[in-house]
């Protein structure tokens, strides 16, 4: 699956092979996953743009996390549909949201260690890019890609439901997910921190810049959120924010 290992100094070396308590990926990662991804797709499905970028004939799993968006959005609304015949369609589509977000599928990924497998180029190692919400959001809809490709497209669904039906157990997370500014504003008024401050910067070109929002609560930097839209990051970076207070 892997090549061999190379510079001991590239953490990724030793993830292309091995995690860090000896086990191969090959191995360890699907057994955590429920399924059985051929490897070189696995590896595929692990592998950021910033890899590629510095390993030039290496792809990088967009295209895989282009595709695993559209089964997870299909299966989480078929089983929502399903087993909720009292919902109307405005329940059903903020439990959706909730259930799709990159901070639930960040959790879903840092639940079974995904960040130990993810192959990232050095300037993201170095910043933290293993735990990431958006890399680890982005990495688990490239793998669900990959295993609808490989394994077909009921073993992919079971294997989303498998890992998302842990959330259903939060009730709060699905009022978080239609407003997560007001949500995360209310929650800080609670806890006397003060409104929530926002701050947002943007890269690259003009026709596809992408935003990077920080959001401070009571003084403190709380979370992040990625988007293609100042909107879209504040509110990732607000749902992100929510869900770590929660949880404190």
């Amino acid at each position: 699956m892997a090549r061999p290992s190379g510079d001991a100094s590239d953490p990724n070396d030793a993830r292309d092979s091995s995690h860090p308590d000896g086990s191969t990926t090959a191995n360890k990662l699907p057994a955590l996953l429920g399924v059985d991804i051929a490897p070189e797709l696995l590896q595929l499905a692990l592998t950021h743009r910033s890899y590629a970028y510095e390993h030039p004939g290496d792809a990088h799993n967009e295209r895989l996390e282009f595709l695993g968006d559209s089964i997870l959005g299909q299966a989480v609304t078929v089983m929502l549909y399903t087993e909720h015949p009292d919902l109307d369609e405005g329940d059903l589509a903020k439990r959706r949201a909730s259930l799709v977000s990159s901070v639930a599928l960040a959790e879903v990924a840092r639940s079974i260690g995904l960040g130990e497998f993810v192959r990232l180029g050095k300037g993201e190692e170095q910043t933290g890019g293993r735990d990431k919400s958006s890399i680890l959001a982005d990495t688990v809809e490239a793998i669900i890609g990959a295993a609808y490709l490989d394994c077909g497209g009921e073993v992919a669904t079971s294997m989303v439901l498998r890992l998302i039906r842990p959330l259903l157990a939060d009730p709060e997370r699905f009022g978080a997910a239609m407003d997560p500014k007001t949500s995360l504003q209310e929650l800080a008024a609670r806890r006397g921190s003060g409104l929530p401050v926002y701050q947002v910067s943007d890269s690259g070109p003009d026709h596809s810049k992408r935003f990077h929002a920080v959001v401070i609560v009571g003084g403190k930097e709380i979370a992040t959120g990625d988007g293609s839209s100042k909107k879209q990051a504040e509110m990732a970076a607000a749902l992100e924010a929510w869900s770590t207070l929660q949880a404190r």
